[in-house]
């Protein structure tokens, strides 16, 4: 097991220097930089201070080549691309993500900032999802061809088939005050006074605003996690294990959860390390957008529009990590899960 892990943790760095060529290679060679943008924003300032001293003053007429070239060695494109490389990933896999160029804040402040939201988000659509679609699946399979499955089937299906954004707008129009109810906030994370309330009234008012975007990200999931139990279940049900034990008078319950169950919950639990660490981080930019929820996902998409590279490129190095990490908690699951498993026979 450690030789496993150990070669593993070894193959986890030419993935990762991967990742932060590729971002490199984006983010750096697409036009619109950092400096581009920063000109054109200074040719279009009417007033104010946008920047120090001097520099606050040109901003308003424009830059001339000495001040680019200022900006050039700010944001360190006054070296060779190869060296601006080298940098980055010294300063990635130290840990060093630097300072946000248009937030002017520390990259870790930053994302902790917005870490709130994303955890909330992705926490509770775990255990929802794994506490929900599990026992739907097995009471799908149980009365398969029934009019309960038929039934949980179509509300899965339309669910799934329909975006979640798409999904956002009807739930406001319904119950968020649009033309129906106003049952749900539609806004924000909490309430005003979030600060005053005791902690199961704080979890309670937060839970209160994520009612709908939750079901937003969630709706496509459920389908997907309720149809491989199903299936899984449907699958073991025929096996001869079962046959057996349902001849020696084994009762069906116990049948089912004892034997059944067990045995089709290996796939599903394979993944459960993986998706609890990335779950944590995941975000949709529509439905935080729609619900004016200011996470992760939204602080991506404005960082790689306003070309933010610390922000980018420490975000997605970052990911990429929970991500490998993730991928080898499941295959450590999986092994430990089904005996029948060796870490050798996983490695080959």
């Amino acid at each position: 097991m450690r030789s496993y892990i150990l070669k593993r943790l070894i193959l986890m760095l030419p993935t990762l220097l991967g990742v932060v060529l590729i971002n490199f290679a984006i983010i750096q060679f697409v036009p619109g930089g950092p400096i581009e943008q920063f000109i054109a924003k200074s040719r279009h300032s009417s007033g104010g201070e946008v920047a120090s001293g001097d520099m606050s003053r040109a901003m308003r007429k424009g830059l001339d080549e000495e001040q680019i070239n200022e900006l050039k060695k700010l944001y360190e494109f006054d070296q060779p691309w190869p060296v601006r490389l080298g940098r980055w990933t010294y300063k990635l896999f130290t840990f060093q993500f630097g300072e946000s160029y248009f937030h002017h804040q520390a990259v870790v402040d930053l994302v902790r900032d917005k870490l709130p939201v994303s955890l909330w988000l992705g926490v509770t659509s775990f255990f929802l999802t794994y506490s929900l679609c599990i026992p739907l699946g097995v009471a799908k399979a149980v009365r398969q061809g029934t009019a309960f499955d038929v039934t949980t089937s179509i509300i899965v299906l339309v669910g799934y088939s329909m975006p979640g954004f798409v999904l956002g707008v009807l739930l406001i129009w319904l119950f968020g005050g649009g033309s129906f109810w106003d049952v749900f906030p539609i806004a924000g994370l909490h309430s005003d006074n979030y600060l005053a309330l005791d902690s199961w009234g704080r979890i309670k008012d937060t839970l209160h605003h994520l009612a709908l975007p939750l079901i937003c990200l969630n709706v496509g999931s459920f389908a997907v996690m309720t149809s491989l139990t199903k299936n899984t279940v449907v699958d073991n049900m025929g096996q001869q294990y079962v046959l057996t034990a349902r001849a020696k008078g084994v009762k069906e319950t116990w049948v089912i959860w004892r034997h059944v169950f067990r045995n089709s919950m290996i796939p599903l639990v394979t993944g459960f390390a993986g998706s609890f660490l990335t779950m944590f981080f995941t975000g949709s930019l529509l439905i935080e957008t729609l619900f004016s929820l200011d996470g992760l996902g939204l602080l991506s998409y404005r960082s790689v529009m306003a070309r933010d590279y610390p922000v980018v490129m420490a975000t997605q190095f970052f990911f990429s990590i929970l991500f490998v990490v993730g991928n080898l908690l499941s295959d450590m699951m999986y092994v430990m899960v089904d005996p029948r498993i060796s870490f050798e026979q996983v490695a080959e």
